[in-house]
């Protein structure tokens, strides 16, 4: 699997993004996702030739390092998703810069990491400025739930912050989980780039746990089926897969042009 994008490539138009957390908060405390769900989605992404970017928990990387170590050395990104999965709507400025950096130091130990997103997709606008000054470049922290018009390029709408580039993610991860009958044309209506996301405890069984509905629905044999189904659905139809970082570096070379 090839480590960065070919510079004289097309950007990707299709990212997968990955939140590695613990099971399924707050409603369990478990860690299957990240024993068995994430080697297994590792794996699969090495068949299909796709890198994907994995936002993780600090605490997630504290706890099972090597496990986030193999995220890098497999060729994918290594993104932030907080450190204690605790929602940064509810912290207070002084927390919030103290999660960022907390995480951040036990991130970039293991890797590179510039790129971030917010537990439940909440960061309020006014901690923008935090990300740029604790060292991220991109932040995918909004969600289609929240854009004016789901079939619009979002990130024309969202508050600008100078230096931080802003991707929002295209669905919730349970429509991944839909039927293939409702799923694909909704996927297949999306707006580039697409930004795809999901978790890894969704790729382990939930269905007998006590949580909502959405969460369980559909988890492990019909995720695992999914991961596979939507990756080659983006594939015919010519999606190009990358990080986000390939898709911010191909947005530098639009807007610098090549004088070489």
């Amino acid at each position: 699997m090839p480590s960065e994008i070919d510079s004289r490539r097309p950007s990707p138009d299709v990212l997968l993004t990955v939140d590695v957390e613990p099971d399924c908060p707050p409603y369990l405390d478990g860690w299957r996702g990240v024993t068995k769900g994430l080697p297994w989605l590792i794996e699969a992404l090495e068949q299909e030739g796709v890198r994907g970017t994995f936002f993780v928990t600090g605490q997630t990387a504290e706890r099972y390092p090597d496990a986030i170590r193999g995220i890098v050395t497999a060729g994918h990104e290594l993104g932030c998703h907080g450190h204690t999965h605790k929602r940064f709507g509810a912290m207070g400025p002084e927390e919030a810069v103290r999660e960022l950096k907390d995480a951040s130091t036990v991130l970039r130990a293991i890797g590179p990491t510039t790129a971030f997103r917010a537990p439940n997709l909440d960061f309020p606008d006014e901690y923008l400025p935090l990300l740029v000054e604790a060292g991220y470049s991109l932040d995918s922290s909004e969600g289609a739930h929240r854009l004016d018009h789901l079939f619009r390029r979002a990130t024309r709408t969202m508050r600008p912050t100078p230096g931080l580039r802003r991707l929002p993610a295209s669905t919730t991860s349970s429509v991944l989980r839909l039927p293939a009958a409702l799923r694909d044309p909704w996927l297949a209506r999306l707006a580039r780039p697409v930004v795809l996301f999901m978790h890894p405890w969704e790729l382990v069984d939930l269905r007998g746990e006590n949580i909502r509905w959405d969460c369980r629905a559909g988890t492990e044999p019909r995720a695992r089926d999914a991961v596979r189904e939507v990756i080659r659905l983006f594939q015919d139809r010519g999606g190009r897969f990358g990080t986000v970082a390939d898709w911010a570096a191909g947005m530098d070379r639009e807007i610098v042009p090549d004088l070489h």
